[in-house]
C-alpha cells in the first residue's frame, strides 16, 4: 500500500463510525468530516454550501423552499454533530442525541442509469459537473471515485478495475471530470478484496 492509498483507509475500514443520518449514505458524512477538517473558516462554509447542494440533489424538494433549506441546513448540523464552525445562513435548532432524530427528506424518484452504482452516485456525479475547478471539486471526485470502485467491488470483482471508474466518471459527468491515475491512484485492489474478506468473516460469526 503506498502513501496515497492511506489518504483514502477511511472509505473501507470495516470499523467505520455509525451513521448519524443513514438517509444521506456515508459518503455525506465523510464529506461533512472532511468539511470539518477545513482549517480556513470561509473555505468550510463554501464547502458546507457544496454539501448542502448534494444533499439537496439527493431529496424531494418541498413546496416550500425555505423550509427545506432550513431542514438541510439543520441535517448537515446534525451531521456534524454540531462541531462545524460556519456561517450558518438559517438557525440551527439543535436536537438532544436522545431525543427524536430530525424529519428525514424522502428521497426523489429518479431512473438510474447504472444499478452496480445506484442512485447516490448519480447524484454525487451530478454535483461535481456543476462545481468550479480546483482542489474541492478534486477531493470530491477522489472521495467519488474510490465508492465506485467499492461498488464495482461489491457487485462484481471482475468487473472492477481503475480504467473503468475513469471512464465512468467522465461518462457521468460529461467529460468535466477526469481522473489521472498517474498521479492520484485510487484505492487498491488489495485493500478492497481484503476489506470483503474481513466483512465476510464478521457476517459468519454473527450468524
Amino acid at each position: 500500500m503506498n502513501a496515497n492509498d492511506e489518504n483514502y483507509n477511511m472509505d473501507y475500514n470495516t470499523k467505520r463510525k455509525q451513521l448519524i443520518m443513514p438517509e444521506y449514505g456515508r459518503g455525506v458524512q465523510q464529506m461533512v468530516e472532511h468539511c470539518k477538517s477545513i482549517a480556513d473558516r470561509s473555505e468550510r462554509t463554501r464547502c458546507a454550501k457544496s454539501i448542502i447542494a448534494t444533499m439537496s440533489n439527493m431529496a424531494e424538494h418541498t413546496a416550500d423552499k425555505e423550509d427545506f433549506q432550513k431542514k438541510l441546513w439543520n441535517h448537515l448540523a446534525a451531521i456534524a454533530q454540531y462541531e462545524l464552525d460556519i456561517d450558518y445562513p438559517v438557525e440551527i435548532e439543535r436536537i438532544d442525541s436522545e431525543a427524536t432524530p430530525p424529519e428525514a427528506i424522502r428521497y426523489s424518484q429518479r431512473r438510474i442509469r447504472q444499478r452496480n452504482y445506484g442512485a447516490i452516485v448519480e447524484m454525487f456525479t451530478d454535483h461535481l459537473a456543476t462545481m468550479e475547478q480546483g482542489e474541492q471539486r478534486d477531493d470530491l471526485a477522489i472521495q467519488v471515485a474510490n465508492h465506485m470502485k467499492r461498488d464495482l467491488s461489491n457487485w462484481s470483482v471482475d468487473s472492477m478495475s481503475d480504467e473503468r471508474v475513469v471512464d465512468d466518471m467522465a461518462l457521468y459527468t460529461d467529460g468535466k471530470i477526469q481522473i489521472d491515475l498517474n498521479s492520484t491512484p485510487l484505492v487498491s485492489d488489495g485493500e478492497l478484496l481484503s476489506n470483503r474478506i474481513s466483512t465476510s468473516v464478521k457476517k459468519k460469526k454473527k450468524k
